[in-house]
């Protein structure tokens, strides 16, 4: 359990270059350009507020829009969470947070299973926040949960203003994954009876 969990993914497609590194037991220390102003201020709650140590790197065809940034972001977070994971040996495996923001609470449930899901009922009634289309909210944690190999839940329980209402997903999902990544002295293997996660 003392081996370092971080990891390093590069993906280079037609329409994005993105490299990301994670130290999943780091301090919240973060680099992150996309490109998009909103979306590197959320990623940048994202390690803050997990305490992981998060560089994120993108180049993509904004001159389109922000889909293609976002969404392949997404895959390759997800790719590098897994990629740290390693074999889970230990780990909690389950996270949970009921986050409030202002007058805005989420609640943000992880399950590390290697079976991916999402479950996602938020809705946004702005369609934009800066330069980032809400509806990609939804796409950013459906390519990361299902790259990470997760089960992923976001319900907002209380809404309001969209700002509030996306950095309070964010920030509670970082907090459920920071559970679920940490150790647990009880767990000598995987928390599962396959034997396997």
């Amino acid at each position: 359990m003392a081996q370092d969990r971080i990891a390093s993914v590069s993906r280079k497609t037609r329409e994005t270059e993105i490299e990301i590194t994670i130290n999943l037991d780091g301090s919240g220390q973060s680099e992150i350009d996309s490109g998009i102003g909103f979306f590197d201020h959320m990623l940048e709650g994202f390690a803050r507020h997990g305490f992981f140590d998060l560089k994120v790197q993108v180049k993509g065809d904004l001159g389109v829009d922000c889909h293609h940034t976002i969404e392949d972001t997404g895959i390759v977070l997800g790719r590098v969470i897994r990629q740290a994971l390693g074999d889970k040996r230990g780990i909690r495996r389950y996270g949970s947070c009921i986050l409030p923001m202002d007058e805005v609470l989420v609640l943000s449930a992880v399950d590390l299973s290697g079976r991916p899901y999402l479950q996602f009922d938020p809705v946004f009634y702005a369609p934009m926040v800066g330069q980032m289309d809400t509806e990609m909210v939804r796409e950013f944690f459906y390519a990361l949960s299902y790259s990470a190999m997760m089960n992923l839940h976001v319900k907002m329980l209380t809404e309001g203003n969209c700002h509030h209402m996306i950095e309070a997903i964010f920030k509670a999902f970082a907090k459920a994954l920071d559970q679920a990544v940490s150790f647990d002295p009880r767990i000598e293997d995987v928390l599962s009876t396959k034997g396997k996660i």
